[in-house]
């Protein structure tokens, strides 16, 4: 796999960091996650290809063993708030003295500097920071935010692993690790620089909710079908409208231009009935085949199941039965391997990795009887 052979250390936290861990895993590193001892059980549904060592950072000899770890690895992923690595004696600058080839990426909200640096937040402040947050929503109604998928996911774990990948391409040049100073609301701003460079071009010239990919437009939305189900529909192009419009059976020259926005709210509830007269399977087949740029609103039930996405394998289950996506994009050469097997349970691999870091018999010991480190067996599932 692309990443073979790299060596990653991941301290346990939230959303975008695990998922940064589990692209770099699916991909082929190898990544350790550092929890803390005495846990019940992770909150990371993101573990997958993982292993976990469980320390008590809280002790010296934590700490030292901790640093011994990152300075034998390629990379460490942090995602606390500035200065909690420095309190420890584990910021970037002590740790790449000992490791110049150490790739430090530090994820975090508003970033290492600015006046938020220590502030707390969650997807949608840093989304509302990025001003992105100003253009979601539909018209007459507040911005709302899709999930919490574009900071955390997109700007934040998707953005560091990017950030990651490109710091080992230029150590290949360099021989030097560095920094990388991953803020989710920079992440999320960047991964909206479509609506920052096209409104010099009119895109967004309406108010929230009134423009042609935010709702506004009528062949640019959801539909809801006779069984209670969605049609999306992005019909954009005027090629693509016309094939709308003949699966809908409607005449193009008694509708108003397809640009009027003017028109558009007439032009939804047109739409609108048109769409809840026939089931959601049967718009299915008719738009099946065609340019019209229409498909149904699949369920997390209902994905695995479509022919599309089964011919392409684009959803796996691991060894519980439980479904998920497939890593992406798929590579030719190296494609993605991800693991099948459950989840690690918190201090699974400790000894594991303790000795493949040449940790000795007496060193492992010696740290387990002062619950420096813990280690737990993997629960069997009957």
């Amino acid at each position: 796999m692309a990443l073979a052979g790299v060596r990653v250390i991941e301290l346990a936290g939230l959303a975008p960091a695990p998922f940064c861990g589990m692209i770099l895993a699916d991909f082929g590193a190898k990544v350790i996650r550092v929890d803390r001892t005495k846990v019940g059980m992770s909150s990371d549904t993101q573990a997958r290809g993982k292993r976990s060592v469980a320390i008590d950072l809280k002790t010296s000899e934590g700490v030292a063993l901790l640093k011994k770890l990152c300075v034998q690895s390629d990379v460490i992923l942090e995602p606390y708030r500035k200065g909690v690595m420095e309190k420890l004696g584990l910021g970037p600058h002590e740790l790449l003295k000992e490791n110049p080839r150490l790739i430090y990426a530090r994820l975090t909200g508003y970033g290492q500097s600015g006046r938020y640096a220590n502030a707390a937040g969650h997807d949608i402040n840093y989304l509302a920071m990025s001003g992105l947050l100003s253009r979601l929503g539909r018209s007459g109604e507040k911005p709302y935010a899709p999930l919490n998928l574009v900071a955390d996911f997109a700007g934040g774990g998707l953005t560091c692993a990017l950030g990651i990948v490109l710091a080992l391409l230029e150590r290949t040049k360099s021989g030097k690790g560095q920094i990388i100073d991953a803020s989710m609301v920079e992440g999320a701003a960047y991964v909206g620089s479509f609506l920052w460079k096209s409104r010099s071009i009119g895109l967004w010239g309406r108010s929230r909710g009134q423009n042609m990919l935010d709702s506004g437009a009528p062949f640019y939305d959801t539909y809801q079908t006779a069984d209670g189900k969605y049609m999306a529909v992005g019909a954009i192009e005027p090629q693509f409208y016309k094939q709308l419009l003949k699966g809908l059976e409607l005449d193009a020259a008694e509708l108003p231009p397809q640009m009027s926005f003017d028109d558009w709210p007439k032009m939804r509830q047109i739409f609108t009935e048109r769409f809840a007269s026939k089931l959601q399977a049967e718009w299915s087949e008719i738009f099946d085949g065609t340019d019209a740029c229409v498909t149904p609103v699949l369920t997390f039930d209902e994905v695995s199941s479509h022919p599309h996405n089964q011919e392409r394998a684009s959803f796996i289950k691991d060894s519980s039965g439980d479904e998920s996506p497939r890593p992406a994009p798929v590579l030719s050469m190296t494609p993605a391997e991800p693991s099948l097997a459950p989840d690690p349970v918190i201090g699974e691999h400790t000894m594991e990795v303790l000795v493949e870091y040449g940790f000795t018999s007496a060193e492992r010991d010696q740290l387990r009887a002062a619950g420096v480190i813990e280690c737990n067996a993997a629960k069997a599932k009957l």
